[in-house]
């Protein structure tokens, strides 16, 4: 019964302000590069998404990379900006549904997972 009463609850407060998931698909799904080439990398999501979400409160984007053994680190937010400590090889670009991320001039150490993310910034 506690349980039945916190879903209600929960979904009271969530049926303003929820909007339904977000997907999105990233390609490509594996590459390979050399040192010192260029490389994208594709996300599209299954709606808009923002680029201004901290201003405008609504869903936004942000990549990541993820090495072996370690937690993923913010690469960039709001699909455009970079994170702290990001180097300016790396950019992100895109507006609505398509984004991407690129690398130039690409080094043994951007070896990794490249996830994106959409999500709520709840502004």
């Amino acid at each position: 019964m506690t349980f039945l009463i916190r879903f209600l609850w929960a979904l009271l407060f969530c049926i303003p302000e929820c909007e339904g998931q977000v997907s999105v698909t990233q390609t490509p799904t594996v590459t390979a590069v050399r040192p010192g080439q260029t490389v994208s990398m594709s996300c599209k999501t299954n709606r808009d998404v923002g680029t201004s979400c901290y201003i405008s409160g609504d869903q936004c984007l942000q990549w990541y990379k993820q090495q072996s053994g370690e937690a993923p680190k913010l690469l960039i937010y709001s699909a455009i900006y970079k994170h702290t400590g990001t180097q300016s090889r790396f950019s992100g670009s895109g507006s609505g549904s398509d984004f991407t991320l690129s690398i130039s001039n690409v080094q043994a150490e951007d070896a990794g997972v490249y996830y994106c993310q959409s999500y709520h910034s709840g502004g």
